[in-house]
């Protein structure tokens, strides 16, 4: 089977406020590269993805442009989500939802998730979770739910993303990598082997969902910002720990209005 590299962590300066490099930059570095594509997966957002304009798109040639996501739930860590063609479920335009509701969410609506950086840092990280940590019974519940989990992220210290390869061998999920880039110099070093014939989210939805051996690579990107600040990142950590409590509160409060006002409690905000 012929297969393509796709970058399946990348984030852009459209749709995430930490990245530097923009949607079309993305698309440059990794076909100067050799790959065949790239998922996108912005922050709890898919401004970099709908900033492509209408030529742009046509000018992509052979090269493969994945809507997705990547959703930060309450108390569980990141998650990469790819939905199908043409279909956001309005829950997902609210951050912060409890994982057990974006697992349904995901799954009622045809699409896939699956922890980013599982092994990485607290509050970040599905497995670094305090109640995910000490729960394991439950934890191996929720994995099982999962679709995928992501194999090696390149910002990720090797050891972190052995432990994540480890893990999804144990449950015998299949496993993606990307880059996690929000720089240029970090675009593309990580990479997951996709057969050729993926060209749009529903493809890659049915391709994964056949649980398939996926080799995946990569190489340590070491100027990420927890990289250079080092023990002082624990600060930044803790500092994005209330920073996203408070965000999270925010939206609840919002829903909870919307409700009483009779608003749909799923309508974009």
């Amino acid at each position: 089977m012929e297969t393509r590299k796709f970058d399946m962590h990348v984030h852009t300066m459209e749709g995430s406020p930490d990245s530097s490099v923009s949607i079309m930059e993305c698309v440059k570095i990794l076909k100067e590269k050799g790959y065949g594509g790239m998922l996108v997966t912005d922050h709890n957002s898919y401004k970099g993805y709908e900033a492509m304009t209408f030529s742009e798109k046509q000018n992509l040639g052979d090269f493969v442009v994945l809507r997705g996501i990547e959703y930060d739930t309450f108390g569980s860590g990141h998650m990469l989500i790819i939905m199908p063609e043409g279909k956001i479920p309005k829950g997902l335009y609210h951050r912060g939802l409890p994982l057990a509701t974006v697992l349904r969410i995901v799954h009622e609506n045809g699409g896939i998730i699956g922890p980013a950086h599982p092994c990485g840092e607290p509050f970040l990280s599905f497995y670094s979770t305090g109640f995910w940590f000490k729960q394991k019974d439950l934890r191996s519940k929720i994995m099982e739910e999962f679709d995928f989990l992501e194999g090696y992220n390149a910002c990720e210290v090797p050891d972190n993303n052995l432990k994540a390869r480890k893990a999804a061998a144990f449950y015998k999920k299949p496993m993606t990598a990307g880059s996690d880039s929000h720089k240029a110099d970090c675009v593309g070093l990580g990479w997951t082997d996709l057969p050729s014939d993926i060209k749009c989210e529903d493809d890659l939805i049915r391709y994964i969902k056949t649980k398939p051996d996926i080799y995946i690579g990569g190489r340590f990107y070491g100027k990420s910002t927890k990289e250079k600040l080092g023990k002082a990142n624990h600060f930044l950590v803790y500092g994005f720990f209330y920073y996203n409590k408070a965000q999270n509160l925010a939206h609840q409060l919002i829903r909870v209005a919307k409700r009483h006002n009779n608003f749909d409690p799923g309508e974009k905000l």
